[in-house]
């Protein structure tokens, strides 16, 4: 559902006509593009995902000894080398992985770990670690406010938030708008009745201006509504899900020429406290058959030069199962990276599970070194401006 956030401010476009989405606005406009074609995609594993039974350390002997009920068989990882696997239902992650597609970031956190679902995700999405809760903007939001500076006056939406909640604070700006869908229906308007005594040649002065500039939103409307109905006939074969609709979502907008410069969605479900190992293995499942869908269409038709995905937990989870089978909220855990146009493989510490802080495995790569990395170099905004501070980037681009 559209909210008044959601929509750009278009009043450039239509003076006193019905709100229009951004990028339908653009279309009525058929502007030239102006903006790099570098797109950012998101996904929010909502929850807490437990990194250890995402990113295996079967090489550890710390993990046998933590975990007994939730323990995977080494014998049924998907071995990435010597020391860690990923989960025997991400197949989709490994072959992206051994296609040269995926980057697996290990033991990413945050200084000082919040173990509060609400406080940890702010502080990824501000894109800070000191007053996140102060922060006015996201780091996407403030991020787009810059790439945004040359053309202050745009109607198109700087970024799409496909998912049926309130857009998330990581895309909020000062500048830059963000569009809210939920299905591929909210791109279509339904066209109103004109009053009696004020359609077709009566409508006079502002009246008649306000009626065709309105007509003009509707007709762009459709055409963005055909143009990805055109496009909906995917080139691969998706799964079924949730997390898929909305990917397969976002490749349909991509193909149909929306300009935003980032997507997010995101995919419920990990906070696993109870009777983890059967959630957890369909949640891997989804995101992993997910993640190569998504990409393996763009390729058939040469988008996924143009894109990267970055997919991210507020935090992972206690090493120790508790005893209800699953297990509580902890600090660092894997973050995934994936395209055509990353450096694949292992980066960061594994950790060792014989040294723990607090029942955790301690943070070895700072979250915003990843942001510094995707900032400097594939967005091309500077990242010092965003995070308000320099961070080593990685060299997964």
């Amino acid at each position: 559902m559209f909210t008044r956030r959601d929509f750009l401010r278009t009043t450039s476009l239509v003076t006193a006509a019905p709100f229009v989405p951004a990028f339908l606005a653009k279309t009525a406009q058929a502007a030239p593009m102006q903006v790099d074609d570098r797109v950012l995609v998101v996904i929010q594993l909502d929850g807490g995902n437990d990194g250890l039974n995402t990113v295996v350390p079967y090489g550890d002997d710390g993990y046998g000894r933590a975990r007994k009920a939730l323990r995977l068989k080494e014998s049924d990882l998907l071995k990435i080398d010597d020391h860690v696997g990923l989960h025997p239902r991400m197949k989709g992650a490994k072959e992206l992985l051994d296609d040269g597609r995926l980057a697996i970031v290990q033991g990413v956190g945050y200084p000082n770990p919040d173990r509060s679902h609400f406080s940890s995700m702010r502080i990824w999405q501000a894109g800070r670690r000191e007053n996140a809760d102060r922060e006015a903007y996201g780091w996407l939001g403030r991020t787009l406010d810059q790439s945004t500076r040359n053309n202050p006056a745009s109607v198109e939406s700087d970024a799409v938030y496909v998912g049926a909640d309130e857009t998330p604070f990581a895309l909020w700006g000062r500048r830059a708008s963000a569009t809210s869908l939920s299905e591929a229906g909210d791109l279509t308007l339904d066209r109103p009745t004109p009053p009696l005594g004020e359609a077709g040649d009566q409508a006079t002065g502002i009246a008649s201006f306000v009626t065709q500039q309105s007509q003009s939103a509707y007709a762009a409307a459709e055409a963005f509504a055909r143009d990805q109905r055109a496009a909906s006939a995917s080139r691969s074969a998706y799964p079924t899900s949730e997390l898929v609709s909305r990917l397969g979502l976002v490749a349909k907008l991509l193909r149909s020429g929306s300009r935003a410069r980032v997507y997010y969605a995101s995919q419920g479900g990990y906070d696993t406290h109870s009777a983890q190992l059967f959630t957890h293995a369909n949640l891997l499942r989804e995101f992993s058959e997910a993640l190569q869908a998504f990409l393996d269409d763009l390729r058939t038709d040469q988008l996924d030069q143009r894109v990267v995905v970055l997919a991210f937990s507020e935090f992972g989870r206690r090493v120790a199962e508790n005893d209800s089978k699953g297990t509580d909220h902890g600090a660092a855990g894997p973050v995934f990276v994936a395209g055509t146009p990353i450096k694949a493989g292992l980066y960061g510490d594994r950790g060792d599970l014989s040294k723990l802080v607090d029942g955790d495995v301690p943070m070895q790569v700072d979250f915003r070194r990843l942001y510094a990395t995707l900032l400097d170099r594939w967005i091309d905004v500077p990242s010092e401006v965003v995070l308000g501070t320099r961070f080593e980037p990685l060299p997964f681009i």
